[in-house]
């Protein structure tokens, strides 16, 4: 490992080119660049998430921590680890401070592996319009989370907004074991769905992208019935043009699957860690056209797939943005005539 502390770019691209010498073999046949986009406080979360996912995809790791907008000296602080407590990657960890901060792209884009896909992965709040930040607009492949999000449905219908072919949230990774264990039913189903019902709290955009994907594969309006006693999706059940009922039920980390006339199954269910989700979605590099069908069809927006790949940067500056004036009401009082 490699420390360096109130650097340049330069010395960071020099020290990670001494440190693969050192490491021969380890530094070799990297798969994609990933940067992951996080806040300090939350670091160790995204530092721990990586490693899982780039023990199954060899990388190069670029974790870019920016904080202090207003400060007024600008600094770089940067740890450089080749094959150590990040796992089989390379992994460059930086801190950046002052107006660096709002420029991260101006060390990170000579660090980036060259011919390979580009992955940028915000753990925290997702962006509001993604073209905003340039780590964004300058990857293949972009992964938010929702779940994160103080509104999170609101977060989500930003995500179809903001659209771009490439583009892919946690919460829709989050469903898969669903989509796996509802679609398997259907081996053994010779009848139409004709309706669907998700159990699930208003606000769990997970929930939202299962309505969307119902709704998209099989051309029904399924319905929410929210409830607060669980802390995520709770149950989907599918009604049938022949009377059946399909039902998947979550009870902690297994699914009970209930169908009319049969005998229930329990089925593993397990929450997996944010790693694994990651990983996941590293497996892909291409745009996912059926994320993009159910996030569509969830906030009703239509074609989200036919929107143009690229992006182009648009500039927003946090520090003048906070510092617009707030409107004041024009004070009114009658005179003393």
């Amino acid at each position: 490992m490699i420390g360096l502390w109130d650097t340049t770019g330069n010395e960071v691209v020099k020290a990670l080119a001494s440190e693969r010498r050192s490491a021969g073999g380890v530094a070799s046949g990297m798969a994609l660049s990933l940067i992951v986009v996080v806040d300090e406080k939350r670091v160790r979360e995204a530092e721990a998430a990586a490693t899982i996912a780039t023990s199954q995809h060899p990388c190069r790791l670029l974790v870019v921590v920016r904080s202090d907008f207003e400060r007024p000296i600008n600094r770089l602080d940067a740890e450089i680890v080749v094959g150590g407590r990040l796992g089989p990657c390379e992994a460059v960890v930086m801190r950046m401070y002052g107006r660096l901060a709002l420029h991260a792209e101006s060390v990170v884009m000579p660090l980036l592996v060259p011919d390979v896909p580009v992955v940028t992965w915000w753990h925290g709040e997702p962006p509001e319009l993604i073209a905003n930040d340039f780590l964004g607009v300058v990857a293949d492949r972009r992964i938010t989370d929702s779940g994160q999000a103080h509104d999170r449905v609101g977060a989500l219908r930003q995500r179809a907004n903001d659209y771009a072919p490439g583009d892919t949230d946690l919460a829709w990774t989050r469903i898969t074991p669903w989509r796996t264990l509802l679609a398997g039913a259907f081996d053994t189903l010779d009848t139409k769905v004709t309706g669907a019902t998700v159990v699930a709290p208003e606000s769990d955009p997970t929930a939202g992208l299962m309505i969307g994907w119902l709704a998209a594969r099989l051309g029904i309006r399924p319905k929410l019935e929210p409830t607060d006693n669980f802390p995520r999706m709770r149950s989907v059940t599918l009604q049938c043009a022949n009377g059946e009922t399909l039902a998947l039920t979550r009870e902690d980390s297994m699914a009970t699957f209930s169908r009319t006339g049969h005998a229930d199954r329990n089925l593993p269910l397990v929450r997996r860690p944010t790693g694994e989700e990651l990983a996941e979605e590293l497996r892909r590099l291409d745009s996912d056209q059926i994320y993009a069908d159910a996030l569509g069809a969830f906030a009703g927006v239509s074609d989200l797939d036919s929107r143009a790949h690229k992006r182009v940067h648009i500039w927003k500056d946090p520090v003048l943005a906070s510092r617009q004036p707030v409107p004041v009401a024009a004070e009114t009082g009658a005179s003393d005539g």
